[in-house]
């Protein structure tokens, strides 16, 4: 008996968590799921019927309802600027690593600030004082330049990449100190094996540097991906805040179904939108998930560097 009591004893802990746990994460999710099967709406707030998967053939069987459309965008939306943010960082953290740099800890530094600003500030800031078409800093210098202005949040393209610059603005910097943090923990004697052996700049980076890094930017990569995918507060508040909407019908899957819960007041249909995409990040997890094992050059069948041939 009291063996019995001691092995529910470590459950019996746990129950405020798990009834936490329920009402603030399950209950929603069931909650949306249900929603989703009915006409709730403005009209229909208490008086709400089942309408089965009626949504859900909206959302994906009709082209005019905006969703497909939205999904688009978002998976380029996603891949844009998930391959932008590695790639960029990538560059950037090798050259703050580069032997000899004058003011390395100034330039880690200063490359915090944008991160650790508060993302409404930073929008606020770049939409008023560099996107604007009357007196934005980027229109001043295009028409000093002797261009014509550029309505940069009126139309879908320029508005696209607008909310892709600023979001590298304000990504670069996590991304950038996670990846200085793995090249550091390189062991330098690598580098050094590989130069007597011939090997250049190139040949170091493609076969130490980043198999070195597959480990530490494998969960970065997933994590940079899902936040591009729920991406919403850059994309409203350049685009579709109240009062100072600029006019494009940049959609992703996330603004869509804001929209039609908190704009056109359909929450049946914001709910299903809401559904299919949480469906779809768990999908999404089986293309980014890394390989838990990396292949060693030379060893199980794998091809040796191109300077270790001789």
């Amino acid at each position: 008996m009291e063996n019995t009591k001691k092995k529910w004893l470590p459950w019996f802990y746990c129950l405020p968590s798990f009834l936490l746990i329920g009402a603030i994460v399950l209950f929603p999710i069931l909650y949306t799921g249900y929603i989703s099967f009915t006409n709730m709406n403005l009209y229909h707030w208490q008086d709400y019927t089942f309408i089965g998967i009626d949504n859900y053939v909206r959302a994906l069987g009709k082209v005019d309802s905006g969703f497909l459309s939205a999904l688009a965008t978002t998976l380029l939306w996603t891949l844009v600027n998930m391959l932008l943010d590695v790639t960029i960082a990538y560059v950037l953290a090798a050259g703050l690593n580069t032997d000899g740099l004058w003011a390395k800890r100034i330039y880690k530094t200063l490359l915090v600030f944008p991160w650790a600003m508060p993302a409404y500030v930073s929008i606020l800031v770049w939409r008023v004082g560099m996107f604007n078409t009357e007196f934005g800093l980027l229109n001043k210098i295009i028409t000093y330049l002797g261009f014509h202005k550029v309505d940069f949040l009126s139309r879908n393209v320029p508005a696209f990449v607008s909310c892709t610059v600023l979001n590298l603005w304000m990504s670069l910097p996590y991304m950038i100190v996670m990846i200085d943090g793995g090249l550091q923990s390189i062991d330098k004697s690598m580098y050094e094996s590989a130069v007597l052996d011939g090997a250049n700049a190139w040949q170091k980076s493609f076969y130490i540097t980043i198999p070195s890094l597959k480990k530490i930017m494998a969960p970065i990569v997933i994590m940079t991906t899902f936040t591009m995918f729920k991406q919403f507060d850059i994309l409203y508040l350049l685009t579709m805040q109240k009062g100072a909407v600029s006019g494009s019908t940049l959609q992703t899957i996330i603004t869509y179904a804001h929209q039609n819960a908190f704009v056109s007041n359909n929450y049946g249909l914001s709910s299903a939108v809401s559904n299919l995409s949480r469906q779809l990040c768990r999908r999404t997890r089986h293309f980014v998930r890394a390989d838990k094992r990396m292949p060693l050059a030379g060893r199980d069948n794998q091809p040796l560097p191109s300077w270790r041939h001789d």
